[in-house]
């Protein structure tokens, strides 16, 4: 299988998907997440690879809107414990960098580090295995890069520090897309906890319409897992939700609670159901034992 990430090699969605989809995945690096979505629907990759939130710095709204505006299935997810190293090239040591690339995200999760060490500047760059491959084209002394250990093995780099990030529990959810859903079936069948990812909007001008809507799904005993709500960039004021839900599109409840929500919304769209991955060091997640399922 083929699973294409943004980025380059050595990046952290590429660690990803080795987690999701096994060590021996081929993987297609590209540019941007739009370039992912569009390798998985011209056939290019039969999975793509998406960061879609991070515990420290919240969720990746342009994954979330592309995930509205595409026509691709969310297959699985993955929890990935983001560890930054400091790289440099072979012959460098701490006390010559001056200067330290890597993604504007990581260096921001890492700033404990900079206000250690006054003389060395975070600079900004596109990737942090792109900060990584750029001091192995370059060989530059003075310049390091953050990033994962893992780049450094894959691009010949010496990692000088480890774990830098400012908090230890530094974890990023990744989900794998593709131009297929899993079948309903499955999430009753697999003998694991599913989740089903929609996206929704309530009618305008229903007095309560949220409210009603989060009433169907507590009702049928369904487990929210997450909401959150974006603009929606055709109609000023007017925003999308997108939930959680605990339980496969195939089990009874979910599937009562789906249909029970269409006359609720004005628009509706199943982003995927897919098995609910355990977040790393924490208990399996039990399965969904709703009287109603």
């Amino acid at each position: 299988m083929k699973a294409a990430f943004q980025g380059v090699h050595g990046a952290y969605s590429e660690l990803a998907s080795k987690q999701l989809l096994g060590s021996r995945v081929r993987t297609l690096p590209c540019e941007s997440f739009a370039d992912v979505f569009d390798a998985v629907a011209g056939g290019a990759a039969e999975r793509g690879i998406l960061p879609i939130e991070n515990s420290l710095a919240g969720s990746i709204h342009q994954n979330y809107d592309l995930l509205l505006d595409r026509d691709l299935h969310i297959v699985g997810e993955a929890y990935l414990k983001v560890e930054h190293a400091l790289l440099c090239h072979p012959s460098a040591s701490l006390r010559a960098i001056t200067e330290v690339r890597s993604h504007p995200q990581a260096l921001a999760q890492c700033s404990g580090f900079f206000a250690k060490n006054k003389g060395i500047k975070p600079a900004p760059y596109f990737d942090t295995a792109g900060a990584a491959e750029s001091l192995a084209r370059e060989a530059p002394i003075h310049i390091g890069a953050i990033a994962s250990a893992y780049a450094a093995e894959l691009y010949g780099l010496k990692v000088l520090k480890r774990n830098l990030q400012n908090h230890a529990d530094n974890f990023t959810r990744f989900l794998a897309v593709a131009k297929r859903p899993l079948p309903a079936k499955r999430s009753t069948t697999a003998g694991l906890p599913f989740k089903t990812s929609l996206a929704f909007m309530p009618k305008r001008n229903a007095v309560g319409s949220l409210h009603a809507i989060l009433g169907v799904i507590a009702g049928r005993g369904i487990d929210l897992l997450k909401i959150e709500s974006r603009p929606n960039p055709l109609s000023p004021f007017e925003y999308w939700f997108y939930a959680d839900l605990a339980g496969g599109p195939g089990a009874l409840a979910v599937a009562q609670a789906l249909r029970e929500l269409e006359p609720l919304v004005s628009r509706l769209k199943i982003l995927g159901g897919y098995p609910r991955a355990p977040r790393a060091g924490s208990r399996p997640v039990p399965a969904n034992r709703s009287k109603h399922a």
